[in-house]
């Protein structure tokens, strides 16, 4: 047995945590650091209309990550299931046809954005004083379209593979490349927002040759072989169908951001959407080290799944919320105590924005120290191939409870009314979550006598004979 799968079923849970979520928390705080830097160039070096347009075209960079998502999430656990079950052959399909579906889906999105921009800025609420920023950085932003699908696939599949630590180096060359490289075309080149996107666009290509070439060095379990680039009905549907909650998520993610942009500007205006961006942000690197851990557990518990060791599933969902949970915590203290001087990185000079940045932040995480376990929860059962209740866990906290009350609270309470819908909707989602991980635990508990009794009979078997 390879030495990454051994540990996968023996090594102790807490260490197995630490060791595979750890490159992944640092990897992804690197990445959320470099796009929080973004914003904070271009809100100091170009101005508070350009990060309203970055904050405008968010929604369409998300139905991009939503894709990534679909194929990549999909992908790696189905592949650590397979690893599991000792189907190498099976899970080097997976990774080809992964790759194939990647391409034509990227190849698709750029075409579609290239023919319809104007059309799609101003569905996603661009005005005229906006729309220039928003409109010049897309138009850099889009080729980088592939080399994003194919990064975060490919590099979702080493952490399925069981190496998070190539998978950690890989977001880490992303995140130095582009903040190299930002500063040096917004201040030194003078690109303006364009500068950014080009950074973006040269360090996703970068990266993504590095996975590439990884696949084929004797690091690698799987390898790409030129066969599996052939789609398979059967690989594609459960690709897609694994992959679709965190894919739907994503895309309600992008609808909802939307509605906050119309309501925003009706309520608060460009600096309010500006807000929003820089809400976006700070909330995000403080959900990374979450992500981290999900990105972690997920080889742990596909492997264990498919190994029918849920002993093993139980402790790494317990300890992992539990940690998330802490994380959350010290988030919510952090961002109480220092939100002024938090906002205020993003422009140091105006103290409207601070004012409105640093009050929406404030409203928008109340419940921020609930997040954690549902993250958590939502992609356990994601891992074990349960796609229905993850996509159902995605939807609540994001969608069918959030929206209503974007429509609703605003009605009354203005604009504090559409930060605290953020709030009251994580809220709502943690107590039903609550009840469906009871039930799930309960699940398990039956599984594993279950899986103890047929062992026995197994032993008895053997022992008459």
């Amino acid at each position: 047995m390879n030495e990454r799968l051994f540990l996968l079923e023996n090594e102790k849970i807490i260490k197995l945590i630490y060791k595979f979520s750890l490159p992944s928390i640092i990897g992804l705080l690197i990445t959320a650091s470099y796009t929080i830097i973004d914003r904070i160039f271009i809100g100091n070096g170009v101005g508070v209309l350009a990060l309203s347009g970055v904050t405008i075209i968010f929604p369409i960079i998300m139905i991009g990550m939503a894709f990534s998502m679909l194929v990549g999430i999909g992908s790696t656990a189905l592949v650590s299931i397979r690893l599991g079950e000792k189907k190498i052959n099976e899970a080097e399909q997976i990774l080809g046809n992964a790759i194939s579906i990647s391409i034509i889906i990227s190849i698709f999105l750029i075409i579609f954005c290239y023919l319809f921009i104007d059309e799609i800025l101003y569905i996603f609420g661009a005005d005229k004083e906006v729309f220039s920023y928003a409109k010049e950085f897309l138009i850099f932003f889009l080729p980088g379209t592939i080399f994003q699908l194919l990064l975060f696939t490919l590099n979702n599949i080493i952490r399925g593979e069981g190496n998070p630590k190539t998978a950690m180096y890989t977001m880490f060359l992303s995140s130095i490349v582009n903040i190299i490289l930002n500063p040096l075309f917004i201040f030194v080149f003078k690109l303006g927002v364009k500068g950014s996107a080009i950074a973006t666009v040269i360090s996703q290509f970068i990266s993504c040759t590095w996975v590439l070439l990884y696949f084929y060095s004797n690091k690698s379990i799987l390898k790409i072989r030129i066969h599996n680039l052939k789609l398979k009905f059967k690989v594609t549907r459960d690709i897609f169908s694994i992959g679709m909650a965190s894919f739907a998520m994503h895309i309600v993610g992008s609808i909802v951001i939307m509605i906050f942009n119309s309501k925003l500007k009706i309520y608060g205006g460009d600096l309010a959407v500006a807000s929003l961006g820089i809400i976006n942000s700070i909330v995000t690197l403080f959900l990374m080290p979450i992500f981290g851990i999900n990105q972690g557990i997920q080889p742990i518990l596909g492997y264990n799944y498919g190994a029918k060791r849920f002993n093993r599933i139980q402790e790494t969902l317990k300890s992992s919320m539990i940690i998330a949970t802490i994380i959350c915590i010290i988030g919510f203290s952090i961002i109480f105590l220092f939100s002024n001087i938090i906002v205020g990185l993003f422009s140091k000079n105006d103290e409207n924005l601070i004012y409105i940045g640093s009050h929406g932040l404030k409203l928008f995480t109340l419940m921020f120290p609930f997040v954690g376990f549902q993250i958590v929860a939502a992609g356990y059962f994601q891992a074990i191939g349960k796609a229905k209740h993850s996509l159902f866990f995605s939807m609540l906290r994001q969608a069918i409870v959030l929206i209503p009350l974007l429509f609703f609270l605003p009605s009354y309470f203005y604009l504090d009314g559409i930060w605290l819908a953020g709030s009251f909707s994580d809220g709502i989602a943690a107590l039903i979550m609550c009840v469906f991980i009871f039930y799930e635990w309960k699940n398990l508990e039956v599984q594993k006598r279950i899986n103890s009794h047929n062992l026995t009979l197994q032993n008895a078997t053997l022992s008459d004979s």
